[in-house]
């Protein structure tokens, strides 16, 4: 059975932004620590103390933004314990991940500079939880004052004479949750007097980020909307995606049938989140200024047998590559609002795009869909329609939509001509898919076709250490079968990306 999508090349939408494609990394589990950093005397190989092979992953993958230090991190991290000679740093608990010692070896100086080897934008979340108003001016003025004061004179001590540039920073995490329990009205006072204190020294503009909902929790977009919105530049939203739900964690690499229907579900319920908050910042920002972040997204599974439990180290299979799909799907055909995104987290930490284990390293299947999709990085999202059946259980009244799509334009500088990507999901498990994709408007005809496609021989296949490419991105057969459409067969759980020259 042939199934269409339509790509009305007419219909020019949003810019699709880079930063939907960021990442978030935390000090939890092996995500810093072993992950982006082993430190300058590690017999693995390493550019001042940061991982060759994970910072030559993320730049393969044209990383735009990362988040540190938090996450729940964030609102007991207090910044002046991780600077100056290491020797001297505090040594603390992680309270929130594991239990382990945080010697704060990786401190801000080290972040910025992580920043600048992966060439992407750093993405700074403040302590509101536990943190003063004094402590995150302060920090603001040791990254971006150029001029002279205290906290410049103390960051050229300790070996940054110039001021960084700081694009994005987060006013608190969660705070209404581990982030201080708060109700929204009290967060959005909270928020207004914090981020009097997030001071632009100069020209370089830092987007304030207030802390936004959790899931469904429309209440809270409403109250921050109305009170504070003239005051910030976006407002997060956190999903994650489960098995089950919240507290039933469920296995990331042994899942029944049901247990994918579920996931995609749980998955597809980002586009109603992204579309009801987004209504309601219409009602008091019509212009779109102030972006949606959805900067936590991805799957929770139950973390891998034997490790810590605090960890949160779970393995990523093809499953999670249909829910990466899913996600940048969702976010760029709502481009208009969502302009940041950060799935979590980037290294070794639950829909980890980068697994370690001493020195070696594995690219998973959701890397190779970050990987896929940089053609939209920047593009012109443009209108989609397709007829597609759904997906799943019918006697179980678990039922998705077949499919995924998105699709973009960008010029392409070689030809003169338009370069086109359409992405797709197929989230049936068993059932391939003819695909006819049709590019209704199209000035010209088509001149040439080429696609990629992400999937293994089982819905649970995984790269390990051992067999580190048993799921990377492979040449899917595409025919030019008229001047403006394109046909190919998308196998059952994968993700394809169709590129067209026009």
């Amino acid at each position: 059975m042939t199934q269409t999508i339509i790509v009305d090349t007419g219909d020019k939408k949003a810019s699709i932004s880079r930063d939907i494609y960021g990442h978030f990394s935390e000090h939890l589990g092996r995500c810093i620590y072993g992950g982006f950093w082993v430190g300058k005397d590690s017999p693995i190989p390493n550019v001042h103390g940061y991982r060759k092979d994970v910072l030559q992953a993320f730049r393969d993958i044209g990383i735009p933004n990362l988040r540190w230090p938090g996450g729940c991190f964030a609102d007991e991290y207090h910044w002046k314990d991780g600077i100056g000679p290491k020797e001297n740093r505090k040594r603390m608990i992680n309270t929130n991940w594991g239990g382990v010692i945080e010697d704060n070896s990786f401190g801000t100086n080290e972040f910025m500079g992580l920043c600048d080897e992966l060439g992407c934008k750093p993405y700074i979340c403040g302590n509101v939880g536990s943190g003063s108003v004094q402590e995150m001016d302060e920090w603001i003025e040791y990254i971006t004052f150029s001029g002279e004061s205290p906290m410049a004179k103390l960051r050229a001590e300790n070996g940054h004479e110039s001021a960084w540039k700081l694009p994005l920073f987060g006013v608190g995490n969660e705070s209404w949750g581990c982030g201080g329990n708060m109700r929204p009205e009290y967060y959005a006072d909270t928020y207004r007097r914090y981020q009097s204190f997030v001071r632009q020294y100069g020209s370089d503009k830092i987007q304030k980020i207030a802390c936004g909902p959790s899931g469904n929790d429309y209440n809270w977009t409403e109250v921050l909307m109305r009170e504070a919105a003239k005051y910030m530049d976006g407002l997060s939203l956190h999903h994650y995606t489960f098995e089950i739900d919240w507290g039933h964690q469920c296995s990331a690499t042994e899942f029944t049938e049901e247990g994918w229907y579920r996931t995609m579900k749980n998955t597809f319920m980002l586009d109603e989140l992204v579309r009801r908050h987004g209504e309601i910042m219409d009602k008091y920002d019509p212009e779109k200024r102030v972006a949606l972040v959805v900067d936590e997204w991805g799957c929770w599974h139950k973390c891998e047998p034997g490790t810590n439990p605090g960890f949160l180290y779970q393995q990523n299979t093809v499953r999670d590559a249909v829910v990466a799909a899913i996600g940048l799907n969702t976010f760029n055909n709502h481009a208009d609002r969502v302009k940041i995104a950060n799935i979590a987290q980037a290294v070794n930490v639950l829909q980890a795009p980068v697994l370690t284990e001493g020195d070696k390293i594995v690219l998973t299947p959701t890397w190779h869909v970050f990987r896929m999709f940089m053609g939209h990085h920047d593009a012109t999202l443009l209108g989609t329609t397709f007829a597609a059946p759904a997906a799943g259980l019918a006697e179980k009244n678990l039922l998705v939509p077949g499919i995924s799509v998105s699709a973009s334009v960008k010029k392409d500088e070689a030809s003169g001509g338009n370069s086109y990507l359409v992405t797709v999901a197929n989230t049936d498990i068993s059932a391939a898919k003819h695909l006819e994709i049709g590019f209704a408007g199209l000035q010209g005809s088509i001149s040439s076709a080429a696609a990629q496609v992400v999937t293994g021989a089982a819905m649970n296949s995984m790269n390990t250490f051992e067999k580190g490419d048993e799921v990377t991105a492979k040449t899917l057969s595409v025919q030019v079968t008229d001047k403006q459409t394109v046909a190919l067969d998308l196998p059952a759980h994968s993700v394809a990306a169709v590129t067209v020259h026009a």
